[in-house]
């Protein structure tokens, strides 16, 4: 259930409850009122009964009304699917990159070697541009997930394959205006205002991840 589908859930129950309760405070102050009228005010009486109904009835229309717009609003299960992308890691050699689609997205998935991370990891984070630990970007120190996307204009960086430039950070390098990304993929020289971004992902065995 999204978040959304929450919120108008509980508008519809809010409008229910409201009436609900304000029929019956009315009708609690017509019944007493009725006790001190004689007979001949039964009309009024009548009215006063119709009135109160149709407020009622009208506050259980509408949450029957809302109930099926709401319950479109779910998202489908081959929607749900299409939202996660499952990878398998077992034939990624060490040192070798592969790209994946997720939601329309390159994602770049990197085996980094030894001295791949070694290089991540001794870096002065107070130095840099988007200052964030490589222990902060990875799960596992030698798998490096990504958001194959540069953070400046979005064109798709270079440093996939094994005859592209990686820039002067042995990362990625894109092109376009000369950005260039270490083995973390945080940005360290040219006009990309943050870190490649990580996406949302978690290991669902020792060879395979869940990208969403």
């Amino acid at each position: 259930m999204t978040l959304a589908y929450s919120y108008l859930l509980f508008i519809v129950l809010g409008i229910f409850l409201f009436c609900y309760f304000i029929a019956t405070s009315v009708w609690i102050k017509v019944d007493e009122k009725n006790k001190q009228l004689d007979a001949n005010k039964e009309i009024n009486n009548r009215r006063d009964f119709l009135y109160l109904s149709s407020i009622t009835v009208g506050g259980v229309g509408v949450a029957a009304f809302m109930w099926p717009f709401l319950k479109s609003m779910n998202p489908a299960k081959d929607t749900l699917a299409l939202g996660t992308t499952e990878v398998d890691l077992s034939n990624i050699a060490e040192g070798q990159s592969i790209t994946v689609k997720w939601r329309g997205k390159p994602i770049f998935i990197r085996k980094r070697t030894q001295e791949e991370i070694y290089e991540a990891t001794n870096v002065d984070t107070a130095s840099l541009r988007d200052p964030v630990k490589d222990s902060e970007r990875v799960q596992k120190p030698e798998w490096l997930i990504l958001e194959g996307v540069c953070t400046h204009l979005g064109c798709v960086p270079l440093g996939q394959k094994a005859t592209d430039t990686k820039g002067e950070y042995n990362g990625w390098f894109c092109p376009c205006h000369g950005s260039h990304y270490d083995t973390s993929g945080r940005v360290r020289k040219g006009p990309a205002p943050d870190n490649l971004p990580v996406p949302p992902y978690k290991f669902i065995s020792d060879t395979k991840i869940l990208i969403g």
